[in-house]
């Protein structure tokens, strides 16, 4: 089995590609560093299809695995030929080397097993083989015996039956022929088992072909069976299969009903059912690969969204019986001041919580309120959009609010690494600190909460957690390694997501800084408890230390290109009091000036792809990549759900995106739906390709249900 042909050919790449990467992986390197800072060796992979390869790596691994394990475990048995082994080494996929293994699987007492015990096996062999003379009646009276529990002629044929019944379910070419044409032909069938309402009213008499159902619909069904509102089966082409088998099997018509009843029996009572698991775990599986894919894409636009720098946000965290919880944060996140208001019922306090908002909003000078989207949101949003008018008749000064997801924030607040940042922080008030924080930096807070619970998945509480957990891992490693991290201030959440940095190192680093203050420069980290060369060249090119002499400290330039990047510097007549400088505006016409990048990177002895990545660093030292995307939508003023008419056209953000369409909050306290027809004038695919979580997007009411709170939005004809 050649892995590194078979990876080349799945991801249409050259096999050194491959064959370098996996060298890389299996030297340790992470995924981030090797996509970064070993572009060269991989000839440019980006961490997209790296982690693909990665992913596909174990699995053909574990194929192998599998394959030589098989192979042990039949020859134990003595029957290991070289047409089995064929069989096993051109097997594609770990199902079809169970179906070549299921003959040889130990097995529970079956009516098969039963029978041979008593001695059947011979006649079985005759029936199938169809080369006998005369009457299997009389052939059978043989095999009668009182002792072996064979007391007539018709036990002994029925046993012989039973045996060939459980060949044709274990033969892996009947299988593999019978799965193929369930899927291609198969239908899936879904009736109510109780007539009341739920979201599953769609599935209650329904039915689509497998090989076309969409994945959030196989989700859907699976979660509606497993609460017992759906029964889910699979129709089957059963007379094509039994033809099939039939042909398959039946060499003579003569006495040939033995062998219909027995294909019959065999479909029936051991194929169907088992096939249908098979056919439903698949699509159940592909289902979940497309769930876990979608919320890794909404997870890393989330993650990606732009911070909003230099601003005092207020954060609002709505309430009613408990009050709304109030928290002041200055521009680097901290903590100044917070409150509790009781601007919505049962109190409704609206007078008495402006005074103290507008006295906090006075005192610290806030730019921003920013505003949790869960319970009573709504009436917050209309308590503080006249609060922000009050404020700007009474002082002149201009202030907004920023709607923003809290999903999280309570998990957060109640979590141990809140109750060490803030021990004396009540727990209520923490989630308002988290909710201000994650509009001034969505990455640094966001990496405080287990990723499920941040809310832009689809189905993600029915797939495999494991497999959900490592591919959200690998989304909020790829975006923190992409941004970068300021080593003086990240927090031990942050940094654990750094290439070779682990939580316990995380720990360390912050436990360093504490004690002997800021890092001066990245060789420094090193100081640190159990972070060694091998994590230092891992991570150093994703830390930044913007108090650090050396400007390359401050970029995502590595240390060990630093020589590199200053014979560049050089053979241009720069420095690095230059970078600091930023007098670099000019670099890419400079560098033309002096033969381009491949004839300079010829001359100091470095990767064309690396002097272009250190190019595009020193020319912004401290670049943030997330500054060139659309910030938040700033609003002053509120609508009602009530106020939407079809026709008009509004601004919203996208909050989430699924398979079937894209939810976009409009300013309403209730996301529209954009369906897919409704995306673009062209045919989508799927509606990430037309729009991405934090997108700003015009937006065309098309209907409006206020009973189920439920909008029709639409994209087309509009720019």
């Amino acid at each position: 089995m050649d892995i590194i042909s078979i990876l080349a050919r799945e991801l249409n790449i050259r096999e050194n590609q491959v064959k370098n990467t996996v060298e890389l992986i299996d030297e340790g390197n992470t995924i981030p560093f090797i996509a970064r800072y070993r572009k060269e060796v991989t000839g440019g992979l980006d961490d997209v299809t790296l982690r693909q390869l990665f992913d596909r790596l174990n699995y053909l691994r574990n194929l192998f695995s599998k394959k030589e394990e098989v192979k042990r475990l039949i020859d134990e048995q003595g029957k290991l030929t070289d047409e089995i082994v064929k069989a096993i080494d051109e097997a594609n996929t770990i199902t079809e080397v169970d179906d070549i293994y299921r003959p040889f699987r130990p097995k529970k007492r079956t009516r098969a097993t039963i029978a041979k015990e008593r001695g059947l096996e011979p006649l079985a062999n005759i029936i199938l083989e169809q080369n006998y003379e005369g009457a299997i009646y009389d052939i059978a009276k043989q095999f009668v015996d009182a002792e072996k529990e064979v007391a007539t002629v018709e036990d002994a044929i029925s046993g012989a039956l039973d045996i060939i019944a459980e060949e044709i379910s274990d033969n892996a070419e009947f299988r593999k022929y019978i799965r193929n044409i369930t899927f291609k032909e198969g239908i899936i069938l879904t009736k109510a088992l109780k007539e009341e309402t739920s979201p599953y009213e769609m599935y209650y008499d329904y039915k689509e072909p497998v090989k076309s159902i969409l994945p959030h619909r196989v989700l859907a069904i699976n979660r509606g069976e497993k609460e017992e509102f759906l029964s889910v089966k699979i129709e089957a082409p059963v007379e094509r299969i039994i033809s099939f088998l039939e042909n398959k099997l039946i060499k003579r018509e003569y006495e040939k009903e033995y062998i219909q009843r027995t294909v019959k029996d065999s479909y029936q009572r051991l194929i169907s059912s088992s096939i249908e698991r098979e056919i439903r775990n698949e699509l159940t599986e592909k289902a979940e690969e497309q769930a876990i894919k979608v919320f890794a894409a909404n997870l890393k636009n989330l993650l990606m969204q732009s911070p909003v720098k230099g601003k005092v946000v207020l954060g609002f965290d709505p309430g009613f019986r408990t009050g709304c919880k109030v928290a002041v944060v200055d521009e680097t996140g901290k903590l100044l001041d917070t409150a509790t208001v009781y601007s919505t019922a049962p109190q409704n306090d609206i007078e008495g919580s402006k005074k103290v908002l507008k006295q906090l909003i006075y005192k610290h000078d806030v730019d921003i309120i920013s505003l949790g989207n869960g319970t009573a949101s709504r009436e917050s949003e209309i308590f503080i959009s006249e609060l922000i008018k009050e404020i700007q008749d009474e002082k002149g000064k201009k202030i907004y609010y920023v709607v923003v997801s809290e999903a999280g924030a309570s998990v957060y607040s109640a979590s141990e690494l809140a109750s060490k940042e803030f021990p004396d922080i009540n727990v209520s008030l923490r989630g308002a600190i988290s909710i201000a924080r994650r509009l001034q930096d969505p990455l640094a807070e966001l990496v405080k909460i287990d990723p499920k619970s941040i809310g832009v998945g689809q189905y993600q509480h029915d797939v495999s957690q494991k497999r959900l957990d490592d591919t959200l891992k690998g989304v909020v490693e790829d975006v923190v390694n992409s941004v970068g991290v300021d080593l003086n201030t990240a927090s031990v959440s942050l940094l654990s997501y750094v290439s070779g940095i682990n939580s316990a190192i995380a720990k360390n680093i912050v436990e360093y800084r504490e004690q002997n203050g800021k890092f001066k420069d990245r060789r420094e980290i090193l100081k640190v408890k159990r972070l060694g060369e091998k994590a230092f060249v891992q991570c150093a090119g994703f830390l930044r230390i913007p108090e650090s002499s050396n400007p390359l400290d401050n970029t995502a330039v590595h240390p060990e290109s630093y020589d590199v990047c200053k014979s560049f510097l050089e053979r241009l007549n720069l420095s690095l009091d230059d970078v600091k400088n930023r007098k670099l505006e000019n670099l890419d016409a400079l560098v033309e000036r002096n033969g381009g990048v491949e004839k300079i990177a010829d001359e100091i002895g470095c990767g064309i792809p690396t002097l272009m990545d250190i190019i595009k660093e020193i020319k912004k030292p401290g670049r943030d990549p997330r500054e060139e995307l659309p910030p938040p939508i700033f609003m002053s003023t509120v609508m009602e759900m009530e106020h939407l008419k079809p026709g008009m056209i509004l601004k919203g953000t996208v909050r989430n995106v699924a398979d079937f369409g894209v939810f976009v909050d409009i300013g309403v306290h209730q996301d529209g739906l954009v369906h897919k027809s409704e995306l673009a004038n062209f045919y989508v695919k799927h509606p990430m390709e037309v729009a991405k979580v934090g997108d700003i997007v015009d937006v065309k009411v098309l209907d409006v249900d206020l009973k189920r709170k439920r909008i029709a939005l639409s994209m087309k004809d509009l720019k």
